[in-house]
């Protein structure tokens, strides 16, 4: 018998993409982001790379909306987010007020990825350096 996913792959390939230490951009994708409250925030929607390093540059986070539509999306420092196995989620210390103000972007819009003042306003609103520096 042979397993699959709902997109066709078997569980056992899907394991080999996460490992103790090591989890595939793919997996990353759609994971849910809690508050040190146990609040679900939002979800991962993509992660942003730095090409030239290979450091993680953010999570880009889904809040709002319903079923997906009039979602912001929020560049989060990956630096603010830790994985959580006793949720299956990344933990952060943000919490939904904290979004209220924070750099974003709606569905129908992007961010200026290549704009660094952009970018340090991201790093500046969470209080951290950037991962550039």
């Amino acid at each position: 018998m042979d397993p699959r996913t709902d997109n066709g792959l078997r569980a056992r390939d899907l394991d080999r993409r996460e490992t103790g230490n090591l989890i595939g951009s793919d997996k990353v994708e759609g994971t849910a982001v809690y508050s040190h409250a146990n609040e679900k925030i939002g979800k991962i929607e993509r992660v942003m790379i730095d090409k030239p390093s290979g450091k993680v540059a953010y999570a880009v986070m889904s809040f709002g909306g319903f079923l997906g539509i009039g979602d912001d999306h929020y560049p989060i420092p990956w630096s603010k987010l830790t994985y959580d196995e006793s949720v299956g989620g990344y933990r952060t210390d943000l919490a939904k007020a904290d979004l209220e103000d924070a750099p974003r972007f709606s569905a129908d819009d992007d961010f200026d990825w290549e704009n660094r003042e952009a970018g340090m306003s991201v790093y500046n609103h969470y209080g951290i350096p950037p991962y550039w520096v």
